[in-house]
């Protein structure tokens, strides 16, 4: 048995601390929130083995050039003289390929599908309560251009083995019977499903605390006592915490604490809006509007709007501007939903932690030999969290991973 110390407490750091207190290690999370906001509790809900592009795809840096200059698009670059930014935006532009696209998907499948069945199976053995829907995943297209690009993602989805097809109006219109959606065509994800995000997060610490993990709410990490290659000790704000293994899971803020110990993290925090309303929008199937770049959710007793990836740095300033382009393109789509004054002003943000290439950081960088990172998932977070946390569990304890780490590598180039 390890003492192990997780830093951070989102989707990825609850769901290591799962696994490792089930492979019998002493887990302790350290967070510097309250465990109540944030990314892992805003976000759209999704298990979507269909997201099988990269965010880094071609054409992406070109459109993000484009839409620099108007900070409603669905992907805000903001400019700014800043070495760890400028490192990012080359290393990204030289992952926007059609080869990387190719290298990266069974990649990204390979992690999503495990976490979608590890989430039945923690559903199944714990009697969790959290909302749990299969029904899969609709893109929406206002336009032919649009609808085309989709049907070409769905096309490559089906030869991956991945329930896709698509959907003229009149099929469309027999899965959502009761909505009016402007629009004129669809593919649709039979193989994705949903959740309601915070009520998942609520069961997981629910279940943790009462297996014995230890929670340290509202400290910061500021120092890290390194030596040899190995970490013995973090300090934050209000103590000095040891360890054998630590888990580096803090999302957005990870870049920062691994430059303590040398390691150089290309990420940059994405932040991502939603809005929520308990007003009847008689939505069934999860959406997403796809020229818009908006994620439709029917969660536990509301609907949530969520999306928009602005990367301007680590704040948490919520954008009027991109919270209106969420309420507008719902109005667009569905031109019977009417978001309110009320429930945009309620608007809440979360920041993804986004690596150059579009995959996640996991696993040990040679410069430290007792750090295990496992960040840098941007808007997959939800969908690769428990196996991301069984991939931590499995590298601690020295076990064969379930998946092949090559690609996740913390110390690869771009």
């Amino acid at each position: 048995m390890k003492n192990c110390i997780v830093i951070g407490g989102g989707i990825i750091g609850l769901c290591s601390a799962y696994y490792l207190q089930k492979e019998g290690h002493q887990v302790t999370i350290v967070d510097q929130s309250n465990l109540d906001s944030g990314a892992s509790y805003i976000n759209a809900g999704y298990l979507a083995p269909s997201h099988i592009i990269p965010l880094s795809a071609p054409g992406v840096m070109k459109k993000g050039l484009k839409w620099m200059f108007n900070k409603s698009s669905p992907l805000y670059i903001k400019p700014r003289l800043d070495l760890d930014f400028l490192k990012w935006t080359l290393a990204f532009n030289k992952s926007c390929n059609a080869k990387h696209v190719e290298k990266a998907i069974p990649t990204i499948k390979a992690i999503s599908l495990l976490s979608q069945d590890l989430y039945d199976d923690i559903k199944r053995d714990e009697n969790f309560s959290f909302h749990y829907e299969k029904k899969g995943l609709l893109m929406l297209c206002q336009t032919d251009k649009a609808l085309e690009a989709e049907i070409k993602t769905a096309n490559l989805a089906t030869q991956e083995g991945l329930d896709a097809q698509v959907l003229n109006l009149k099929k469309l219109k027999q899965l959502e019977p009761h909505v009016t959606m402007y629009v004129k065509g669809a593919t649709y994800y039979k193989c994705d499903s949903h959740t309601t995000p915070h009520e998942f997060m609520e069961d997981m610490k629910t279940y943790l605390k009462t297996n014995g993990v230890v929670f340290y709410r509202n400290e910061k990490v500021e120092d890290i006592n390194f030596e040899n290659h190995k970490i013995s000790a973090i300090k934050t704000d209000k103590q000095v915490l040891k360890a054998d293994e630590f888990v580096l899971a803090a999302g957005s803020w990870s870049a920062f604490l691994n430059k303590k110990i040398g390691v150089k993290l290309l990420l940059q925090a994405g932040k991502g809006y939603s809005i929520n309303t308990t007003n009847s929008t008689r939505i069934s199937i999860p959406a997403i509007l796809t020229e818009a770049k908006v994620a439709v959710t029917p969660m536990h007793g509301f609907t949530r709007f969520a999306g928009t990836m602005e990367i301007a740095g680590i704040n948490q300033k919520i954008n009027k501007t991109r919270v209106d382009a969420i309420a507008d393109a719902a109005k667009k789509y569905y031109p019977k939903i009417n978001l309110t004054a009320e429930e945009k002003k309620h608007a809440t943000c979360g920041l993804r932690p986004v690596s150059p290439d579009g995959l996640p950081y996991i696993g040990k960088s040679s410069k430290c030999k007792n750090l295990t990172i496992a960040a840098g998932h941007a808007m997959m977070g939800w969908s690769m969290g428990t196996a991301t946390g069984k991939l931590v569990s499995e590298i601690i304890s020295e076990r064969k991973p379930s998946l092949d780490l090559t690609h996740y590598h913390p110390d690869r180039t771009f």
